[in-house]
């Protein structure tokens, strides 16, 4: 009984991160491009307000279109480096940025099986 309870204070107290006073970013939260090279791109989120990595951000072109970006790094500066799912063409500084609060999903299942499917998820097989 007393190696237990030793144990329990041990992992309870192990469970401490230090950045756990970090507050990360929920859904509906948005930023905007600062920089964009090739599949790169910085985007840039209010103070102490950033989307945990791996989450997907949104962004909506002017033609109605969304391109997903993943998070893969903080920069520092309020600042996340992700990776787009697909083209970056025309997107330009400034552009706004919605973090869904979530990692990127893909369906599975019945519906699926024999489907070709993006990166994202999205049936590509015109079925």
């Amino acid at each position: 009984m007393f190696i237990s309870r030793a144990l329990g204070r041990v992992a309870s107290s192990t469970l401490r991160l230090p950045n756990a006073s970090r507050a990360y970013a929920t859904a509906a939260t948005a930023g905007q491009i600062r920089s964009v090279i090739g599949a790169v791109v910085d985007v840039q989120f209010e103070q102490d307000n950033l989307p945990a990595i791996l989450n997907a951000l949104e962004v909506q072109d002017h033609s109605g279109g969304r391109l997903v970006l993943e998070v893969s790094q903080h920069l520092g500066e309020n600042t996340v480096r992700t990776i787009a799912m697909d083209g970056t063409e025309g997107l330009v500084r400034g552009q706004k940025v919605i973090d869904t609060g979530a990692p990127i999903t893909i369906p599975v299942g019945k519906e699926v099986l024999g489907r070709i499917i993006n990166v994202i998820g999205e049936p590509i097989d015109e079925r």
